[in-house]
């Protein structure tokens, strides 16, 4: 059996669209307060960190099962930025992204019987247009509050896609989840067909 320790509509769509059977289950973790009590994590080591303490939250409560734990974390430089805490902040983050290039780090943790048995990390690089102060505002008003749903505060599968000049790196890993290594390794445990 396998759970994934994420109630996201997008890593939830990944793995339904790739034939997987699951569960999704709501991990009890507050990814700020971890964040903020381990200011030492630079950006990779923060993705792991979080995939794996979400992964390890869910596992407690499913002995026996695979526990696929995920996170994203964007950096600029060694500054990470989280999901907007509202409109106002994510104006702000769009607005320091805006014309430079950023890192977007995708982790996934294998849990299994509350021991982390199984981790990998990938990046890709996406760089923002310089786009004006009107059409942020124009993009923040159709997106509403789904500004608060992913980091930087863009979705780029849909209209978050208008703020970028050039993307670089694999899909799934710029959409939250390292999809083609997992695979990999649920094949190897036998948990799906090789």
């Amino acid at each position: 059996m396998i759970f994934l320790a994420s109630t996201s509509a997008t890593r939830q769509s990944m793995l339904h669209n790739a034939g997987l059977a699951f569960t999704a289950a709501r991990p009890d973790v507050d990814e700020r307060a971890l964040v903020a009590a381990n200011p030492q994590w630079q950006p990779r080591e923060t993705a792991l960190k979080l995939a794996e303490a979400k992964a390890m939250d869910v596992s407690c409560h499913h002995a026996g099962a695979f526990i696929i734990g995920a996170d994203q974390v964007l950096s600029l430089g060694e500054k990470i930025y989280g999901k907007p805490r509202d409109r106002a902040h994510c104006r702000e983050q769009l607005r320091e992204l805006r014309g430079r290039t950023h890192n977007l780090i995708s982790a996934v943790v294998l849990a299994r019987s509350g021991k982390a048995v199984w981790s990998h990390a990938a990046e890709a690089q996406l760089t923002m247009r310089n786009y004006s102060d009107e059409f942020l505002e124009a993009y923040l008003d159709v997106i509403g509050d789904d500004c608060v749903t992913s980091v930087g505060g863009y979705k780029i599968e849909g209209r978050g896609v208008q703020l970028f000049s050039t993307v670089s790196g694999d899909h799934f890993t710029i959409l939250g989840l390292p999809l083609l290594p997992l695979l990999e390794k649920l094949r190897e445990a036998g948990e799906i067909t090789s």
